[in-house]
């Protein structure tokens, strides 16, 4: 059982946070500050860390400064996302020291965009794939698109993305477990690498990720249960562990 541990830094206005489905109104606020939280998760052995800008993808405002402050405290990769609309987007992200970005939105509203993008920063873009069962979610989850996930995953392979970042929003925040059933479904689409995410509380979840999906899911973004203390991140990476992060 070999799996890429990746702690969740959530920001909005500045502090870490989490959301029970997404919910902004759902809101819990956790002590120390993004640097800290990052640096901690390092120092317990995290070889890359997801951060989201939370104000970016709900659109009332950005964290691009927590997020370069995060990129200069850590020396492992950052992948980040949340709030990119288009290539300068993509461009700041990348400025203030990200090594990979995750599109969302920009993937079903500017179709024509996420392919160039795809196609100009390789494995450095990772799409991400937000479900509510077989709906596709867009805008920080608050609407859903008019597409459907298996064939949206299947495109998104032909664009040529190499790795998604797949959410069950009712599972995300929930401390019930990875939604591995959905999760083995969209691994044997397409030949993508896959990133899970939404519902890890304890090491038992991830044991069940592991175990229940194909090879291909390979990481598995974990969140809430780090700040909440249900699951330890160095126990968990020892476990699971997979050596240096992978593109």
């Amino acid at each position: 059982m070999r799996l890429n541990v990746v702690p969740a830094i959530d920001v909005r206005g500045g502090r870490c946070v989490r959301l029970l489905h997404g919910d902004p109104s759902r809101e819990t606020r956790y002590e120390g500050d993004p640097v800290q939280r990052a640096l901690g998760f390092v120092a317990a052995g995290a070889a890359r860390l997801h951060v989201v800008d939370l104000d970016g993808a709900f659109g009332t405002g950005e964290n691009l400064a927590a997020l370069a402050a995060i990129c200069r405290a850590v020396d492992v990769p950052v992948q980040t996302g949340g709030g990119m609309r288009g290539e300068d987007d993509v461009r700041a992200r990348l400025a203030a020291g990200a090594s990979f970005v995750v599109l969302g939105t920009l993937l079903v509203e500017r179709p024509e965009a996420a392919r160039q993008l795809a196609a100009s920063y390789g494995g450095r873009a990772i799409a991400g794939v937000d479900a509510r069962g077989t709906a596709v979610a867009i805008r920080g989850w608050q609407s859903d698109a008019a597409l459907e996930r298996d064939a949206f995953v299947r495109t998104l392979a032909g664009w040529g993305f190499e790795r998604i970042v797949f959410t069950e929003i009712a599972r995300d925040g929930a401390g019930t477990g990875y939604d591995v059933a959905a999760l083995a479904h969209v691994a044997a689409l397409a030949p993508l690498r896959v990133t899970a995410s939404g519902g890890a509380k304890t090491l038992a979840d991830l044991r069940a990720l592991a175990e229940g999906t194909p090879a291909n899911v390979d990481s598995a973004i974990v969140g809430r249960a780090l700040y909440e203390g249900t699951l330890d991140l160095a126990e968990a990476i020892a476990t699971f562990s997979t050596g240096s992060a992978s593109t």
